[in-house]
């Protein structure tokens, strides 16, 4: 304890650990802070309770003490960051000299761990010139892993470890296995092993254990974690490839095992968020799993299982020329608008090359209805991306477009007009590229759809339902919105306070959807349908249809907000509805089955006013 503390803790003026925290902030000794990174304390005055430090980033900074105890931490004068005020030239010629041990000093005073990025944050500007920092890394990483003092792994983000002790490097791998509580640190500790397989060279004995101890997780674990699971085995599968003299018991457990336990839902679910090496390994093992059936099992899981897996399916049914039988479920699914926004994404981006057969109009048709029914859905959206690419990708919409008759061309671009998701500008922008296509479209922009925009016809009790929701949110949730923000904001650090952000998200949500609904409802003109003109079929109107088979098929066309599946009720915007309007008795058309979807040819039998 420093001569002057000692004097103020005997005289009872400060406690002990005051005093020992107080002896940290003498001069010469070094400290950290979290903004001016490592200082030295240079002088003090303590009956005015003040300290003056030179920081790395900030010299000559006098301070509070009470501050200094709050926003400082003593670092032992060997520490690199303590070098790093006073021994900075010495630090510059080791690493250039031994970036091995540079490095190890450094993990020594962090605990012996540090991510990627907080190494390049120590070293760059300061010890090496920011210039050369990339290529010196890439040589000091060449020989960390040659030395094996270090854990180096593949990812940046993936902290470097460092190996003490008197265990070989082999023996400290094994031992970090061994040391991991859960799947998660099982699968970290087999990947740091298959990235230094050579430490293994002559002690394969070791590795035989582990297979024993993985095989034993899995079984325990697969029912309740599924997805850990397959990359636990998917994991020790990479390092039985690259360790020569090792092989699988045939009793061990293989990732064709587990598939064989699971339905297609439940395996995209645990597989979509693993990274794209790990699907990979996992969706090779299908033809192992299902045999001859392979193909038809793994189209299953194609538009459910997330963006990376339908890359990674795709590429092993393009290399095992198995594509034929992806095009016909793709097919089927966009008729029956099935499809999930992931797939058609990747139909889209591969619409001149694998997936050229099945590019065609329903495309568009699936992706306006996606984009519909994620933006009248609750929680969050799915479509963003699916909408990104369709106004990002310029080409997109000419290529759909060019591959339709004038009347198909018609009615997506009306759609597209009127599909809620799209703002004014984005509409416009969108149109153009239609119109490029198809010029006969620019018929759309003229007066006539500037009416459809102005004028929204709806019944009565679905425009008192919007003012409800309007007046609620409004009254109610946007109020309590503003409360619990207040409430979170008390709870801390806003950058780590998931109340905070969650109630933040909730207020965006709401905002947007309040100035939709008055977008709505300005547009939105009543009406009770009485004295519709049934010649044909307008809005207000009962159609009976014959369908193939002779059997009745009767839908009412009725207001831009009363569609009711249940009561074959149809909105005029919606496809079908839109489909609809001007249709005479005798006239067919083609339309899909609210239940099953399908594809029928319907015949107008009559049509008749709606009677409310």
């Amino acid at each position: 304890m420093h001569p002057d503390v000692a004097k103020l803790v005997e005289a009872g003026r400060i406690p002990k650990p005051v005093g020992e925290r107080l002896t940290q902030l003498s001069p010469g000794n070094f400290c950290v802070h979290k903004s001016w990174g490592a200082g030295k304390v240079v002088d003090w005055d303590l009956p005015s309770k003040k300290v003056v430090i030179d920081f790395e980033r900030s010299a000559a900074q006098t301070m509070e003490l009470q501050f200094a105890f709050q926003k400082t931490e003593w670092i032992p004068a060997e520490d690199f960051r303590a070098k790093k005020v006073e021994q900075l030239e010495e630090l510059r010629a080791l690493a250039k000299k031994d970036p091995v041990e540079l490095i190890v000093h450094l993990l020594d005073s962090h605990g012996g761990t540090m991510t990627g990025d907080a190494l390049e944050k120590e070293l760059s500007g300061a010890v090496i010139a920011p210039d050369d920092f990339k290529k010196w890394w890439e040589s000091a990483k060449k020989a960390l892993r040659e030395s094996r003092r270090v854990v180096v792994p593949q990812k940046r983000t993936e902290a470097l470890v460092l190996r003490g002790g008197d265990r070989t490097p082999a023996q400290q791998l094994v031992a970090d296995f061994e040391a991991a509580r859960d799947l998660k640190g099982m699968i970290k500790a087999l990947e740091a092993i298959a990235s230094d397989i050579g430490a293994f060279a002559n002690d394969q004995d070791a590795l035989r254990q582990l297979l024993t101890d993985i095989d034993e997780a899995a079984r325990k674990s697969s029912r309740v974690q599924l997805g850990l699971s397959l990359q636990l085995l998917a994991a020790r599968d990479e390092v039985v490839g690259t360790a020569k003299a090792l092989e699988l018991d045939p009793s061990a457990v293989r990732i064709s095992d587990l598939l064989q336990t699971v339905d297609a839902q439940k395996l995209a679910e645990e597989v979509g968020p693993l990274p794209s090496n790990r699907q990979r390994a996992i969706f090779e093992a299908y033809p192992a799993a299902f045999g001859n059936e392979w193909v038809d099992r793994i189209v299953q899981v194609f538009d459910r299982v997330g963006a990376r897996g339908v890359t990674e399916i795709a590429r092993i049914l393009v290399e095992k020329k198995e594509l034929l039988a992806l095009g016909r479920h793709l097919r089927s699914a966009i008729a029956r608008r099935a499809l999930g926004p992931d797939a058609l994404i990747w139909i889209c981006r591969e619409r001149n090359g694998s997936a050229i057969e099945v590019f065609s109009p329903e495309v568009g048709a699936s992706i306006l209805n996606l984009l519909e029914n994620d933006h009248l859905s609750d929680g969050p959206r799915k479509t963003s991306r699916l909408q990104t690419l369709l106004t990002e990708d310029k080409q997109l919409l000419g290529d759909l477009v060019s591959l339709m008759d004038i009347n198909e061309a018609r009615n997506f671009a009306r759609r597209m007009l009127e599909c809620p998701v799209f703002a004014d500008l984005e509409k416009k922008s969108l149109m153009a590229r239609v119109i490029k296509a198809k010029p006969d479209t620019a018929e759309l922009v003229s007066g006539e759809s500037k009416k459809r925009e102005e004028d929204l016809l709806v019944s009565w009790d679905s425009l008192e339902r919007k003012k409800a929701e309007l007046d609620d949110i409004i009254r109610v949730r946007i109020p309590q919105n503003t409360k619990d923000i207040s409430i979170a904001r008390e709870y801390g650090d806003l950058r780590e306070n998931f109340e905070y952000k969650s109630a933040k998200d909730y207020q965006k949500f709401l905002g947007n959807r309040k100035a939709e609904l008055q977008k709505e409802i300005s547009r939105a003109r009543g009406t009770d349908f009485k004295g519709s003109d049934a010649s044909a079929v307008n809005i207000g109107t009962v159609v009976t249809f014959t369908d193939g088979n002779g059997k009745e098929v009767v839908y009412s066309v009725l207001g831009a907000w009363d569609s009711d599946p249940e009561k074959s009720y149809l909105s005029y915007l919606s496809e079908l509805g839109a489909s609809f309007l001007g249709l005479k008795p005798g006239d067919t058309v083609e339309a899909r089955d609210l239940t099953t979807d399908e594809k029928q040819t319907l015949t107008v039998r009559s049509i008749a006013a709606f009677n409310p």
